[in-house]
C-alpha cells in the first residue's frame, strides 16, 4: 500500500452528460434479446482476443438469489462458445453463504452452477498484482488461481448496489477477483477500524477500480466485457433473497472490450429510461456517489467514456440511446 496521505476525488453524485465528456470514442454493441441466444450473439463481437485458457468471472449469488444471471444461459453460452472454460469466483469478506470454500461450493450447487467447472480462486491462498498508477494501492490481493487463466470474459448481471451504487463490470472484477480475507479488506475497510464496512462513496469507488486495475492490466489485451441490463434490482446479487423488488425495466445486454465504455453505456441506458422507470436506480446510484467508477476508470486511463452504440439487433447500426430504450416495457409487465 502507498504511505502517502491520500485525499478522494469528488463527484460521485454527479452525472456528466455525453456532450460534456472529452477523448476518443470506444465501440458498444448492444441487443435487446434477453436471452441464450441474444448473450451468445454478443459474445461473438468481442471474443476475438480471448485465447488459451479462459476464465468467467461472474456473480453466482448467494443461496436462491432471484436475480442472477439464468443458468441455462451460461451453459448455453459455455457448451456453443467456450467448453473449456471455467467459471471464476472468489470468497465473501462477510460470513455468508460462499464465505468458506465449503459453503461457497454448496451454495454453487443450491444455485445450478453445476454444468462447468468453478474455481474458487482464493482456495488454495492470494497472489499479489500490480496497481500501476494507482493513489490508495501499490499491489491488490487476489485468488491466487487467477493466474492460472490467459484470457478473461467478465459476465457481469449489472444492477444496483448498496455501497457501490451500481455493479458493472468495474465492481465484478474489482470485488470478484480480490480475494476474501486480504484483498476485499484492503477495499472495504480502513487499518484498524472496528467497521468492516467503514469505507464509502468516492474512496469505495477508488479503491475497488484500482483492485480492478491490476487484474485487467494482468491480462492485457485479452480481456472483454459483457453486461446484462436484466432484474436490475437496487441490490447486489450478494443480498440474496433479501434483494430489494425490482422495478426498473430490462434493458437488454451491452458488451465491449472497453470497460469504461461497457459501464458507462449501461448507466447511459438507465438515464436514458423515463423519469418514472429509472428513479430508483439512478437515486442509489447517486446517493451512494457510485459514478465516481467512471471518472475514476477515466483518470486511470483504463477506457473511453464515450462510445459509439452499434445495434446488433438492426445490421449493426448506430443508435442513440434512445432509440436503445423507446421501446423498453415497465417491469411489471415483464411478468
Amino acid at each position: 500500500m502507498c504511505d502517502k496521505k491520500i485525499v478522494p476525488g469528488t463527484g460521485g453524485e454527479h452525472y456528466i452528460p455525453y456532450e460534456e465528456r472529452t477523448g476518443n470514442e470506444s465501440i458498444v454493441y448492444f441487443t435487446r434479446d434477453l436471452s441464450a441466444e441474444g448473450l451468445k450473439k454478443i459474445y461473438k463481437r468481442v471474443s476475438a482476443d480471448l485465447s488459451g485458457k479462459v476464465g468467467i468471472k461472474l456473480h453466482t449469488g448467494e443461496k436462491n438469489g432471484p436475480n442472477i444471471i439464468p443458468r441455462e444461459w451460461v451453459k448455453e453460452l459455455i457448451q456453443d462458445e467456450l467448453p473449456d472454460a471455467s467459471i471464476i469466483e472468489t470468497n465473501t469478506y462477510y460470513e455468508g453463504d460462499r464465505y468458506t470454500t465449503e459453503q461457497h461450493r454448496e451454495t454453487l450447487k443450491v444455485n445450478g452452477w453445476t454444468f462447468c467447472p468453478v474455481d474458487i480462486m482464493d482456495e488454495d491462498g492470494t497472489a499479489m498484482l500490480p496497481v500501476k498508477g494507482g493513489k490508495w494501492f501499490s499491489e491488490m490481493s487476489v485468488g491466487k488461481n487467477l493466474l492460472n487463466y490467459d484470457s478473461m470474459l467478465a459476465l457481469t448481471h449489472f444492477k444496483g448496489h448498496t455501497q457501490g451504487g451500481f455493479g458493472g463490470s468495474n465492481k465484478n472484477i474489482g470485488i470478484g477477483c480480490a480475494d476474501g480475507r486480504i484483498g476485499k479488506k484492503m477495499i472495504h475497510t480502513t487499518p484498524g477500524s472496528d467497521d468492516m464496512w467503514d469505507i464509502k462513496t468516492e474512496e469505495f469507488m477508488e479503491r475497488m477500480t484500482e483492485s480492478t486495475k491490476a487484474s485487467i492490466d494482468h491480462f492485457g489485451k485479452q480481456v472483454t466485457y459483457i453486461n446484462v441490463m436484466r432484474n436490475m434490482s437496487v441490490s447486489c446479487d450478494c443480498e440474496g433473497c433479501a434483494a430489494m423488488p425490482v422495478v426498473t425495466p430490462n434493458i437488454g445486454i451491452t458488451a465491449s472490450t472497453d470497460i469504461l465504455a461497457v459501464d458507462q453505456a449501461s448507466v447511459d441506458l438507465v438515464y436514458a429510461l423515463k423519469e418514472e422507470d429509472h428513479k430508483d436506480l439512478v437515486e442509489r446510484m447517486e446517493t451512494r456517489h457510485g459514478l465516481r467508477q467512471l471518472t475514476y476508470m477515466k483518470e486511470l486511463k483504463m477506457g473511453n467514456d464515450k462510445y459509439i452504440l452499434i445495434d446488433i439487433d438492426n445490421n449493426d447500426a448506430r443508435i442513440t440511446l434512445e432509440d436503445a430504450v423507446k421501446d423498453v416495457k415497465p417491469f411489471a409487465d415483464e411478468k
